[in-house]
């Protein structure tokens, strides 16, 4: 069978691992809702640090270009070392990987605040400080995907797969409401070192954490470290899994064509729209699809719904495409705010549907190795969603670029369906 047919019929046939649809069975096990709680406040400290380091960063260079360049320094370091990342979290655990993410998480944050408050925030500063956040992101991210297999059992993996990806939604709520609070209340310099206690809950768990070490893999001790031949057939082996393959794909395309790149103009966003100010209607803006992320999180997991399926991933994924470009079109503040919101319900649903298939098909022995291919694609990819839409926004306009770039990615998307799932199609009715 070829990898076109086997593909075909992937995108046709429900994954076969058969898992139970009872809603939050993950939010049984102690030890995982401890997790989610503490990495939940993580992600939404990142973003607070979003809006807190973007808004001073818009306020005084006005710099589509500056911005484009955080989306870039953000996810460069996951196209370059997520795989590496992946396979350090075999070899050593993951849980030390999570530890020094946090660490670095809170030294940005201090710096940040520490370069308000003596007034002498400048353009090579803020870049130093956007890369090593991104760093921290690459270290933690991967491991924190494997951590999870080390607390649940198979038929929970899924529901812990969308319940942690509805808690990065929530902090993607949370962040920018707390984080312009802190803007009005505490100012930029207090605000920002105030961020950096929230990171703490889950560095303290994690000293003494049980879970995720070297010494609790059941599995025996992995292979040493080999550069770029570990990322190499770990390609190979996701290139000749029809699951793993297509949602890498699907996934990478997302990443590559649109990301999230937009959320960095969203200061620009929001003047266009007559929303300027970092009030509660700029606030509001930054967390509408968030908002949507986070109603998917939990209307699909308590119902039980979308089981992991790689063509309703598709379909998912092209709607999101059509949300997308009629936001980058509006000129109405309501309807922007509305397609956010549906954007960001059916972004969480297919890449926690495309997640979970990747964690429920890896191989056990190279599970972290995988993850660590797959973040690469997702995340690193998105470093080019910083050139397409905030670097060619500086030429062509934001609005123009986010729009581009979505119609181009809804074509990739329509083309490769219609001919993987038309071929499909087209073989059934012959055969019968």
């Amino acid at each position: 069978m070829t990898r076109l047919t086997q593909l075909n019929s992937d995108i046709n046939s429900p994954n076969s691992i058969q898992v139970r649809r009872r809603g939050f069975t993950s939010l049984e096990n102690a030890d995982f809702r401890v997790f989610f709680l503490a990495a939940t406040a993580a992600m939404m400290a990142d973003n607070i640090e979003h809006v807190i380091s973007y808004w001073v960063i818009f306020q005084k260079f006005h710099s589509p270009a500056l911005a484009g360049f955080a989306v870039v320094s953000h996810w460069v370091p996951y196209l370059l070392l997520a795989g590496f990342s992946g396979r350090l979290a075999d070899r050593f655990g993951p849980r030390r990987l999570i530890l020094a993410g946090m660490l670095l998480f809170m030294v940005v944050s201090v710096s940040w605040g520490i370069m308000f408050m003596s007034y002498s925030t400048a353009k090579w500063k803020a870049v130093v400080l956007l890369v090593i956040h991104g760093l921290a992101g690459v270290l933690w991210v991967p491991a924190s995907q494997v951590m999870i297999h080390t607390m649940v059992s198979v038929d929970e993996l899924p529901s812990a797969v969308r319940v942690f990806a509805t808690g990065r939604y929530l902090g993607f709520v949370a962040g920018p409401a707390v984080g312009a609070a802190l803007l009005l209340l505490c100012g930029k310099s207090v605000g920002i070192l105030i961020n950096a206690l929230i990171y703490a809950p889950l560095f303290l768990w994690l000293i003494y954490g049980p879970y995720g070490s070297r010494d609790s893999d059941r599995q025996g001790k992995p292979q040493a470290v080999n550069g770029f031949a570990d990322i190499w057939a770990t390609l190979r082996v996701v290139s000749r899994s029809p699951v793993l393959f297509s949602t890498t794909v699907l996934i990478a395309a997302s990443s590559f064509f649109v990301g999230n790149a937009y959320q960095a103009q969203m200061p620009g966003f929001a003047l266009d729209l007559g929303h300027g100010r970092g009030d509660f209607s700029y606030a509001a803006l930054l967390a509408a699809d968030a908002v949507g992320g986070l109603a998917a999180g939990l209307v699909l997991e308590s119902r039980g719904l979308l089981p992991p399926r790689v063509r309703t991933a598709f379909i998912l994924a092209m709607i999101w495409c059509c949300a997308l470009i009629g936001f980058a079109r509006s000129n109405v503040y309501a309807l922007s705010i509305g397609l956010l919101f549906i954007a960001g319900f059916v972004e969480l649903s297919f890449n926690a549907m495309a997640q979970a298939l990747v964690q429920l098909n890896a191989p056990g022995e190279i599970r972290g190795r995988v993850i660590g291919v797959f973040s690469m694609f997702a995340m690193g990819s998105r470093t080019f969603s910083g050139l397409s839409v905030g670097l060619l926004g500086s030429i062509i306009g934001i609005h123009n670029s986010l729009s581009y770039s979505a119609a181009a990615l809804l074509l990739v998307y329509v083309a490769i369906f219609a001919i993987r799932y038309g071929r499909s199609r087209w073989r059934e009715g012959e055969a019968g």
